[in-house]
C-alpha cells in the first residue's frame, strides 16, 4: 500500500513536456539524459516557479540516463 503521508504531492507531466526539458537540458549542459529525468526537470522547474520557492534550492534527481534513446525518434533532429 502507497504511504500517501510521505509526499506533500503529485505533479502530472506531459509526454511532450518531459520530451521538451529532456532535450532543452542535453542541449545547454551536454548532459545526455532520458525521458523520466525530462520530466523530473519540468517538475522541478514547475515548482520553482512558485512563489513560495522563490530564493530556495530546488533539487531534481535525473532517474535515467539518455543512452538507450539514441537509435529511437526522441534524438531526431
Amino acid at each position: 500500500m502507497l504511504d500517501t503521508e510521505i509526499y506533500g504531492e503529485v505533479l502530472a507531466i506531459e509526454n511532450e513536456d518531459a520530451f521538451s526539458e529532456r532535450k532543452a537540458f542535453a542541449v545547454s549542459k551536454v548532459i545526455l539524459v532520458g525521458i523520466s529525468s525530462g520530466a523530473a526537470l519540468k517538475a522541478a522547474s514547475i515548482l520553482a516557479a512558485r512563489a513560495e520557492n522563490t530564493g530556495k534550492t530546488i533539487v531534481a534527481v535525473l532517474p535515467d540516463s539518455g543512452d538507450r534513446y539514441l537509435s529511437t525518434p526522441l534524438f531526431r533532429n
